[in-house]
């Protein structure tokens, strides 16, 4: 079944090392609800950043979605926005 729109969830996290637990444990709760996910995080010789994005595209449902954004931006050091595209 074709979807009716793309939910796309941007997730900055600060300090990724002291936050991972949290966050992690939020994306195994919210995993069926996950179809993609994408992490990035500036790396080089020598360097990685403590900072990181994370890109979810999540199923076609706003209440799961919702729920997983709200979750995400209470915990310390995250912060979660959601983007929606809708298909005509």
């Amino acid at each position: 079944m074709p979807l009716s729109r793309h939910i796309i969830a941007g997730v900055h996290i600060t300090d990724r090392i002291q936050h991972v637990d949290a966050v992690q444990h939020l994306l195994t709760e919210y995993g069926c609800s996950i179809r993609t996910r994408l992490g990035l995080h500036e790396a080089d010789a020598g360097f990685c950043s403590p900072n990181g994005l994370l890109l979810l595209e999540l199923i076609d449902d706003d209440l799961k979605a919702d729920e997983l954004i709200g979750k995400l931006n209470a915990v310390e050091g995250v912060e979660a926005k959601k983007m929606t595209f809708d298909h005509p």
